[in-house]
């Protein structure tokens, strides 16, 4: 029999598309609202609508599919350095900047701003999360140099309007003739890795050293973020020690910098983008921050770039959700729908109970950018790196679990499965590992009593009359109180401290039985995998996260 006799297949789940990635997110539109950026809701849902598109799902899918090309010299044997893309890739990006996730809420600054941006950057990492990397990068370097005097280059003048340009503009050219401009990164060696305190490259002065002076850099880097950016802030050497440059792809003279790439990696996932290994030969860079300060300068970046990844695998983990729950609504097993046997629906529903904490988490830390007192200032320095290290590692296992929930369907590079479990690891890795992150979760404690005495009330005066809550929050302050131990017992701190603010941010949902849910299934025992929570949610309860993560399960739920 041929596949033409075979009539039409029964049971098959057609691919998901043409849906409102923002309407269909009740966790998401709520927390828009309560964290302040309800005035977005109009755009968010605009945007939700074309990124559910046909449209756009082919562009991910093509533009990981095609990743970009490295192309070192022109016809005629001049170097170029160039980094070639896919066209999908170019119509993500021009979605991206148009929306200003690259820099609205420094251009555009305003109540919820930055509320609203983590929001699209939510919906936008569930189509293609390389093009995520250029966005973060030139979102946290645009917030460094828009307080950079002016020096030999004057960034209010001749950087900023192309950085806060909505045009995106992928041509290699010097600044003045580009209407948008992108920023990377170049931090790590090979030698050193998240110790750059090792960095061996060197920047000597042109002229008179410091802030806002011309050197030149001789050197390599191992990894070196958005190779075709219109600048790169880089790390160096000074004579008054490690220092931070701003390395432009041209030079004030107009020619080309003297930045080499030497390949492009070949990674796991994150196929899309392009990252590279680059070889400096006396290029010209300009230092910013204080001389010998090029560490502090970058940690105050890397704030940002960690926020986004909470948010890059909130994206990950909503959408692999997503795609799980449309399955299991769609096919059948044993005479019912996979969201009615009663074990998937426990796995369904813990799912959705992560995915949902990991949004309003993310949500809250965006909000928290943009204030100043202790309480505050203690969620963006110590929760962030916390959330960093829980949120990146939980979604690894989620995003299998929503795979397996596909069976062999999801395992096959036909769908979009396989694509996401490829990207989950690179949020952990990227910006600081699991381990340097509950590190700085320790520094940041030390550094600022007022702000953890502050973080350490606000959850107390959450738990309610939760006596799960109540025990998680004291062990949690006595691993605290124990600095003999405390860096044993790092990723425990952690851990516990992001899960006690997601299920306070959970009880100011509608309704307060996903807190219950959470605290009884994250808090109230030790250990667990997804589904093989103690308390088994009960039905009622899993009818009920089922519907909130995704309304078409609410006919079956």
């Amino acid at each position: 029999m041929t596949d033409g006799d075979a009539g039409e297949p029964a049971n098959v789940v057609d691919p998901l598309a043409d849906y409102s990635l923002y309407d269909t997110d009740l966790a998401l539109r709520e927390a828009v609202e309560r964290e302040g950026a309800g005035r977005a809701h109009g755009q968010l849902s605009a945007h939700g609508g074309w990124l559910g598109s046909r449209e756009a799902l082919d562009a991910g899918r093509d533009a990981n599919l095609h990743p970009p090309c490295f192309v070192p010299i022109d016809p005629v044997g001049r170097r170029i350095d160039e980094v070639r893309f896919h066209p999908a890739w170019h119509v993500l990006m021009r979605a991206i900047v148009a929306q200003g996730l690259h820099d609205g809420p420094w251009s555009a600054p305003q109540p919820g701003a930055l509320v609203a941006r983590a929001a699209g950057y939510v919906m936008q990492g569930q189509v293609d999360a390389g093009t995520l990397c250029p966005t973060t990068m030139t979102f946290a370097a645009a917030a460094v140099l828009a307080a950079e005097p002016p020096g030999e280059i004057d960034f209010a003048r001749d950087w900023r309007p192309v950085l806060c340009s909505r045009s995106y503009d992928p041509a290699d050219a010097p600044i003045a003739a580009k209407r948008g401009a992108l920023v990377g990164m170049g931090m790590t060696e090979k030698q050193g890795g998240s110790d750059v305190r090792a960095n061996t490259t060197r920047a000597d002065p042109c002229g008179a050293p410091g802030r806002g002076r011309g050197y030149l850099l001789t050197g390599h880097k191992w990894f070196y973020s958005v190779p075709q950016a219109d600048a790169h802030l880089v790390l160096a050497q000074a004579a008054e020690g490690l220092s931070c440059f701003f390395v432009p792809r041209y030079g004030p003279d107009g020619r080309r910098n003297a930045v080499r790439i030497l390949r492009l990696k070949d990674k796991l996932g994150n196929r899309s983008n392009a990252s590279a290994e680059v070889e400096f030969h006396g290029a010209w860079g300009m230092m910013v921050g204080e001389p010998g300060r090029g560490v502090p300068t970058i940690i105050e970046m890397a704030a940002c770039t960690r926020l986004d990844c909470v948010l890059g695998s909130a994206a990950l983990l909503r959408q692999a959700l997503v795609q799980a729950l449309h399955f299991c609504t769609h096919r059948h097993a044993f005479g019912r729908p996979l969201v009615r046997q009663p074990l998937m629906r426990h796995v369904l529903a813990d799912l959705a109970l992560e995915s949902e904490a990991a949004t309003v988490l993310g949500l809250r830390l965006a909000r928290a950018f943009a204030g100043q007192d202790p309480l505050e200032r203690a969620i963006r320095r110590i929760v962030t790196p916390a959330a960093k290290y829980w949120v990146c590692k939980r979604a690894e296992a989620a995003i299998a679990e929503c795979m397996e929930a596909c069976g062999g369907n999801g395992y096959v590079e036909d769908g979009p499965m396989p694509r996401l479990y490829r990207e989950a690891p690179v949020n952990a890795i990227w910006e600081g590992s699991g381990n340097v992150m509950c590190l700085d979760v320790l520094r940041a404690m030390r550094r600022d009593p007022q702000g953890f005495e502050a973080l350490a009330e606000y959850l107390r005066e959450r738990g309610g009359g939760s006596v799960e809550f109540r025990s998680a929050w004291q062990a949690w302050m006595e691993l605290c109180a124990k600095p003999e131990d405390a860096e044993f017992k790092a990723r425990r701190i952690a851990g516990l401290l992001t899960c006690l603010l997601q299920a306070a941010l959970l009880r100011e949902s509608p309704g307060g039985m996903a807190a219950d849910a959470f605290i009884a299934a994250r808090l109230a025992q030790p250990g667990w995998l997804y589904g093989d929570s103690g308390t088994g949610h009960g039905d009622a309860v899993c009818g009920l996260l089922l519907a909130r993560a995704w309304p078409p399960a609410a006919r079956q739920a």
